[in-house]
């Protein structure tokens, strides 16, 4: 019995040392839904960025007018890439 419960341990600590391994080497976003049923979005920062659908849908309807802000405010902002 120990010796399933070393063996299962082992298996859980690889899952969780490769998903470190992928988050830290930024390959991407990922999207999930929430146990609240929202949608996140990792990969952007430390934290996830979390938004429920409707809110998704008035930020992604605002796309343009973001892009347009950024575009004007460009020397003000700051970057991490």
């Amino acid at each position: 019995m120990a010796v399933l419960r070393n063996l299962k341990a082992d298996a859980e600590l690889e899952a969780l040392r490769a998903e470190v391994e992928r988050l830290k080497a930024g390959k991407g976003l990922s999207l999930k839904v929430s146990q609240k049923g929202a949608v996140s979005v990792y990969g952007l920062g430390r934290w996830p960025v979390t938004l429920y659908q409707g809110q998704w849908a008035s930020l992604l309807a605002m796309a343009d007018d973001i892009a347009a802000f950024i575009e004007e405010h460009r020397a003000e902002l700051s970057s991490k890439d």
